[in-house]
């Protein structure tokens, strides 16, 4: 880590190091600066070196090098100069910004060059591997490689000056800025998952922000600067969410914009307002919230009657008619019925939870709020004369739907007007915060609500009606989808219908008769059983039933007896279990009583300290007055003793109220008041000065003149006396100058003299001095001659060694190369004689093996002769033996061992005398075989080409292989083993 005395020179090192190309350890250089404890008190310098840091990290894209250098700087320079701090991350983000845009000025495919789906997930090692083995190449990887990395160094830069800047109250501003032109990024370039990441990091922010309230620098959301901006960022935020069409982000969002004003407990402007109910219509929209869809134009409506004066009819006949519409578009049953009680449970605290969203009130009390339903809402639709502002066909469809019965020809009057309807809107007057209205939205849900008033009112007038009829009368939907909506209807008890398929009919009925019925259809079934059962089998006479009861009346004694017993166990359980509940009950409810009191004495307390904190604000107040009141006295009496000194009347009247400010101010009146005075008496002192010096300079004018012609006069003479004395006295030194000159002429040739004796002597002893001074060079001349040629030869003996040594190492290496060529060579060579000797062996195996055949054949034309003439056999072995024996000759390919070779061959005749050497073949060697071979060069050792049991059969290896197959190549001998050349060597020796 290198230290510098000054910040300066850290700057200029860093200049140098980017000018040679060295910015990485520039930008090392600075952030040790900027990390250091030395420089801790804000310098005007550092906002510079900040500068050029952050230049630096953009280039080289480092974003930890600038969170670290912006959090060190933000430390020094947050009590001092924290606008220094301002402008270095303006800096900072204008670069980053201005790299990113020059990086996508370059890609002119911006959209497949940003085709990612997370900016700050890495590389996957798939995509890597892909991109090597794939043919992308040119444009596509170079928009990759150019245009992501800058667009990722951007999203870090947004991410770091947000972290830097949450909880600092004096830059507030830029931190709203911040967040702005981060949802700008976000919405322009479409990053669903950056926006939902910065949202959260927004969040987790303020939430941070309330949970440690102690921190320094924090912002006050209570004042109106700060909460105006933390709105403008939540109303930014719910713009993008839904322009981008992420509805849950958009709901959170809304959520935050209601938690920020309960915290506060403010309400934002109207205008804010518009936006909230406008972007909540949305959400609610999208999510077939259709009710709380209804609850939100409601509230949007009557703000923008309230607070718009500028609205004209026409667009708030289009919110009203949205409004109406919208209500009209609730299903009219209730969706809860026959729900669980958990269902029901969270069924209502989601209605509260939204009431919480529409309504906007603050108080959080649950007994304060309405039921949020259809009927309420279109009553409270009429109470509020929202009838009155909607379109004629929006009217006509509310009285037909709501208040006419016409099973018959409901459709024929509704299927223009929603005609009508569908074609009504689009975008809305200037004066309006809404953009547009579109009421085509709400025709399939009218359509869908028609059906089931046309379903309802039939089903009052016909108990049964053809399939075919019906869908005549429904012209929006066909029969399934009109099946499919009964069936809902059914469900939530609205209608009670039955369709047969079988007879094509649908069957129409009183929802609470059909569901008593069901209700009870099994117990009637039961009974009408019971019934038909007695008059199948009727009861016995009790006489004879009596007497089939008594043989077993005992055993039934004992079984009720033994049932009364579990009976009774099982009521004591049950007590048991009722107690533990109830004690359950009773603890759960002094737990909660328990709490109740907590809460209440914490509230208690949070009362006394607050009375407490008011008492001693009084308290100080009252001192301050106090404080004030004896300084307002003490500054009237001093007031009272200079007015009595200059002989003034009282400043103050009697019974008048008196404070210090009172008094200030008439001191101040009272001072001004005197120095006007004083100014007065100045000037006319001023002016009785001027005439007096004016008079006395008109007196004394004539005077001066006189004056000064009496000087001139004096002087005149004076000069002229002065210049007689000059003059006697020059002639004086003149004279006297002569007289020495004649008396110092008489020694000039005795000074001669002297002068030559003195240059005589000084001219021998500076040619002695230079006659030593040129011996000495010359013995130094000579001196580093010698030098020279001593480090010359030196270096001649060096070189040379060197060039020997270097010429002994070339002869050495030629000479191992020469050696390695002979022994390739030689390898070569014997690696061509053994593959020919293996080629000797192969045709002599072959020549073997032919001979071989050739005896075997003749042997089975004899067997056969002989079994055509039995009269010729030899007194030898039998037939069988001699096929016997033909069976077990060896085969070609196939290993004998030697005593069954014997015992083959020796019953027909006695084998040859083998090899003094281990010849192993049953035959002489062929004229070319080898010394040590037997039958072949390779030395097989047996009648045929099979190979004995040591492997020996060559030279060089076993069975007439190569060498090179079996063996290493420097194995002289070959054989596989250490006990093959024992075992082939020569038995004599």
């Amino acid at each position: 880590m290198s230290t510098f005395a000054k910040p300066e020179n850290a700057l200029k090192r860093a200049e140098e190091l980017i000018n040679v190309g060295q910015k990485q350890d520039a930008l090392q250089a600075l952030h040790d600066l900027i990390t250091s404890k030395r420089y801790r008190a804000w310098q005007k310098p550092l906002e510079r070196i900040m500068f050029k840091y952050v230049e630096l990290c953009v280039d080289l894209r480092r974003g930890r090098f600038a969170k670290d250098g912006l959090i060190q700087y933000r430390i020094v320079c947050q009590q001092v100069n924290v606008t220094s701090l301002e402008e270095v991350i303006k800096h900072f983000m204008h670069l980053s910004t201005e790299k990113a845009e020059q990086a996508r000025s370059q890609s002119q495919a911006l959209e497949e060059a940003l085709d990612v789906d997370d900016l700050e997930a890495d590389k996957r090692p798939e995509d890597l591997m892909l991109s090597y083995v794939s043919g992308e190449k040119g444009k596509d990887r170079s928009d990759r490689e150019l245009v992501t990395p800058w667009f990722k160094f951007l999203w870090e830069t947004y991410r770091t000056v947000l972290e830097i800047l949450r909880n600092n109250s004096k830059l507030e501003a830029l931190y709203a800025m911040t967040a702005h032109r981060a949802f700008q990024f976000c919405k322009q370039y479409k990053r669903t998952t950056e926006f939902r990441r910065l949202c959260e990091i927004i969040r987790n922010h303020l939430s941070n922000l309330n949970k440690y309230r102690d921190q320094r620098d924090r912002p006050d959301l209570s004042a109106p600067e700060s909460l105006q901006l933390y709105l403008d960022t939540r109303f930014e935020q719910l713009k993008v969410a839904t322009e981008l069409e992420l509805w849950q982000e958009a709901f959170r969002s809304i959520e935050d914009i209601h938690g920020l004003m309960c915290m506060v407990k403010k309400t934002p402007k109207a205008s804010l307002m518009v936006v909230y109910y406008a972007k909540l219509t949305e959400i609610f929209w999208i999510s077939s919230s259709h009710l709380y869809h209804a609850y939100a134009w409601l509230k949007l409506f009557t703000l923008q009657k309230s607070f718009n004066k500028n609205l004209s009819q026409k667009d708030l006949q289009m919110i009203a008619s949205s409004v109406v519409l919208a209500a009209l578009a609730v299903a009219p049953y209730d969706h809860t019925y026959g729900a669980s009680h958990l269902e029901l449970e969270n069924e209502k605290e989601r209605n509260l939870r939204m009431a919480n969203l529409i309504g906007f009130n603050l108080d959080l009390k649950p007994e304060s709020r309405e039921v949020l339903s259809r009927s309420s809402l279109l009553s409270e639709l009429v109470s509020k004369g929202v009838m009155s502002c909607v379109t004629q066909e929006v009217k006509d469809l509310y009285h037909l739907l709501e208040h006419e019965f016409l099973p018959l020809d409901l459709t024929a009057k509704v299927q223009p007007l929603l005609s009508k309807i569908s074609k009504l809107g689009g975008k809305l007057g200037s004066a309006s915060s809404l953009p547009e209205v579109h009421l085509s939205q709400y025709v399939p849900a009218l359509e869908k609500l028609v059906t089931l008033r046309l379903l309802q009112q039939v089903s009052q007038v016909y108990q049964i009606m053809k399939i075919e009829s019906l869908s005549q009368m429904i012209p929006f939907f066909d029969f399934f989808a009109v099946e499919k909506i009964s069936v809902d209807a059914v469900k939530h008890n609205f209608i009670a219908m039955k369709v047969d398929h079988m007879k094509h009919v649908v069957l129409f009925g009183t929802p609470g008769l059909e569901s008593d019925d069901l209700r009870d259809h099994l117990t009637v079934f039961a009974e009408s059983l019971n019934k038909a059962r007695a008059m199948i089998y009727p009861p016995t006479k009790k006489s004879s039933k009596l007497g089939e009861i008594l043989p077993g009346l005992g055993e039934i004694v004992d079984k009720e007896h033994k049932r009364l017993l579990a009976r009774k166990s099982i009521i004591e359980k049950r007590k048991e279990e009722q107690e533990r509940q109830l004690l359950e009950m009773e603890r759960e409810e002094e737990s909660r009583r328990l709490k109740q009191l907590k809460i209440t004495e914490e509230a208690e307390q949070k009362r006394l300290a607050t009375e407490y904190e008011q008492r001693n604000k009084q308290r100080i107040l009252r001192e301050i007055e106090e404080r004030e009141l004896e300084e307002a006295q003490a500054l009237l009496e001093e007031q009272e003793k200079r007015s009595k000194r200059k002989g003034g009347k009282k400043p103050i009247l009697e019974g008048e109220k008196v404070t210090k400010q009172i008094l200030m101010e008439r001191a101040l009146s009272e001072q001004l008041r005197e120095r006007q005075e004083m100014e007065k008496k100045l000037q006319k002192l001023v002016k009785t000065m001027d005439y007096l010096e004016r008079a006395k300079r008109e007196e004394a004018a004539p005077l001066i003149e006189a004056a000064f012609q009496q000087r001139l006069v004096e002087e005149k003479a004076l000069h002229e006396h002065e210049q007689q004395l000059e003059t006697e006295l020059s002639r004086q030194r003149h004279d006297g100058d002569l007289k020495e000159k004649y008396r110092l002429s008489r020694m000039l040739e005795n000074k001669i003299i002297f002068e030559e004796r003195v240059k005589s002597r000084r001219e021998a002893e500076f040619n002695q001095r230079r006659a030593d001074r040129e011996e000495r060079i010359n013995q130094i001349i000579q001196a580093r001659k010698q030098e020279r040629e001593a480090l010359r030869k030196k270096i001649f003996f060096v070189r040379s060694e060197e060039e020997r040594l270097k010429k002994l190492r070339e002869e050495e290496e030629a000479r191992k190369h020469e050696e390695a060529e002979r022994r390739r060579k030689e390898e070569a060579e014997r690696k061509a004689k053994l593959d020919e000797i293996a080629e000797k062996q192969r045709q002599r195996e072959r020549e073997l093996e032919e001979k071989e055949r050739v005896r075997r054949e003749t042997l089975l034309g004899r067997a056969t002769d002989g079994l055509h003439r039995p009269s010729e056999l030899p007194a030898g072995p039998e037939p069988g033996a001699a096929a016997a024996a033909a069976a077990a000759a060896p085969a070609p390919a196939k290993y004998v061992p030697k005593f069954r070779r014997g015992g083959t061959e020796g019953s027909a005749q006695a084998p040859p005398e083998t090899d003094k050497w281990g010849g192993g073949s049953s035959r002489p060697a062929p004229p070319d075989s080898d010394k040590w071979g037997g039958g072949s060069s390779g030395g097989t050792g047996q009648a045929t080409s099979d190979t004995d049991r040591w492997g020996g059969g060559g030279r060089w290896g076993s069975g007439g292989s190569r060498p090179d197959d079996r063996n290493p190549p420097g194995d002289r001998w070959g054989g596989g083993s250490k006990s093959t050349w024992s075992s082939s060597r020569p038995r004599g020796r």
